[in-house]
């Protein structure tokens, strides 16, 4: 195991670089099984996730090649076996391979996915979207079979705008018979990102990042070279922690657009923060006013960037609150941030935050991904020491953590326990 500690309290100052969006990727890399000859991925971050889903490729006898930033997945000698618990359950994104799989193979047979503890996260607008292919769907002790004799195009309406039901439908109909039309879907950056891929392995597909997609099925695809987006959490995650302690600090390679929400919020509460064609600069200030947000579906306010922002609330004057729409357990940092010198109440989703707070570092846990993302910026703010551990959970997400923060000044390191 391993925890980070954090010595805060210090003004950073310098640039971050932003690495390739995880949330893009983790669908990229099952997605690549679907060509008939080779696809090369490059902005790979470099994260646990990633090594995750290459043990799943491996598993599945596809030959993955990995260079700097780069990714080489030929699944020529693929052999499509069932993809064990231990694989499925180290992260959610694993269930990209269902549609994947039922895409190219008619078939796919995995255990229920894993992922961070957020709120129930079922898939059955995934095996809904599946069984209207064509497909029938099996539950066997948590292990999923999805089979068709043979999957045909269909109009499909979601009665949530789901990013992984958008994309995992989108996996498994792109070789389908006819048109399939997704009502209702998600609009996220990372569904164009991976639509763009697919289309260019030859597939067919319009409407993506609208709320209706069109595809129509192809019986090959082929070799592709596709670059992954900029992540646009781990962007907004970095301009957080900007206004928070930069002196100044710049977050590089990202599209601003894709955090406009973050942006508008940023600038109504009183942050200094200058808009580039593919950078902002942010400079902590010293007064900052209350707001209210509220988490919603792109191009809303991400609900991924709802425990980093509550950190920056606790900063601003008067009383703030935060509604989350998107997940039911996304408060499980309020304690620790509580504990840091907090003072936020939290009641029928819905965090309310008293500020300005004194916060001084203390022991606190990362209860999942994003809200370690929470904890490492309040601990870069809280003056004196804070320890975090199940950082397991940050690395999962953010590329070189450590490496970026220190090159801005942050007294920050990793230690084994």
């Amino acid at each position: 195991m391993k925890l980070m500690e954090i010595e805060g309290g210090i003004e950073l100052s310098g640039t971050i670089r932003i690495s390739g969006a995880k949330n893009a990727t983790v669908a990229l890399i099952p997605a690549a099984i679907l060509t008939d000859e080779e696809a090369t991925i490059c902005n790979i971050p470099e994260i646990t996730d990633t090594e995750a889903l290459c043990d799943i490729l491996k598993a599945l006898n596809v030959d993955v090649k990995r260079a700097s930033e780069s990714i080489v997945i030929n699944p020529q000698n693929m052999q499509n076996i069932e993809i064990g618990e231990q694989f499925s359950k180290k992260l959610r994104a694993s269930y990209y391979f269902m549609g994947a799989l039922l895409g190219k193979y008619k078939k796919a047979v995995m255990y229920f996915p894993g992922g961070c503890s957020i709120g129930a996260r079922p898939i059955d607008l995934h095996l809904k979207g599946f069984e209207a292919l064509g497909a029938k769907v099996t539950n066997e002790k948590n292990k999923y079979i999805v089979e068709a004799e043979e999957l045909h195009g269909a109009n499909i309406y979601l009665d949530i705008a789901s990013v992984g039901a958008t994309i995992n439908i989108m996996l498994a109909a792109v070789r389908a018979k006819g048109k399939t039309v997704i009502d209702n879907a998600a609009k996220e950056p990372e569904i164009v990102n991976v639509a763009t891929f697919l289309n260019n392995m030859g597939a067919k597909i319009t409407g993506a990042g609208t709320s209706t997609i069109k595809i129509e099925g192809v019986d090959y695809l082929g070799k592709c070279f596709h670059e992954v987006i900029p992540d646009r959490i781990e962007a907004g995650t970095y301009i957080i922690i900007g206004a928070l302690c930069g002196n100044p600090i710049k977050v590089d390679n990202i599209i601003p657009e894709h955090v406009d929400s973050l942006i508008s919020k940023l600038e109504e509460i009183g942050v200094d923060i200058q808009v580039g064609a593919d950078y902002v600069i942010v400079t902590r200030g010293e007064k900052y006013k209350s707001t209210n947000v509220k988490t919603a579906v792109y191009p809303g306010f991400p609900t991924d960037l709802q425990q980093p922002f509550t950190v920056l609330l606790t900063q601003s004057n008067g009383k703030s609150k935060v509604t989350e729409t998107i997940w039911e357990n996304r408060f499980m940092h309020i304690p620790y941030l509580n504990d840091l010198g907090a003072d936020i109440v939290v009641k029928n989703q819905t965090a309310t935050i008293v500020g300005k707070s004194e916060l001084k570092g203390t022991n606190v846990v990362a209860t999942d991904l994003r809200a370690g993302a929470a904890m490492v910026a309040a601990g870069l703010k809280a003056e004196g020491k804070t320890t975090i551990t199940n950082v397991e959970h940050i690395l999962r997400g953010y590329e070189q953590i450590i490496e970026k923060l220190t090159s801005v000044g942050a007294k920050i390191e990793i230690k084994e326990i």
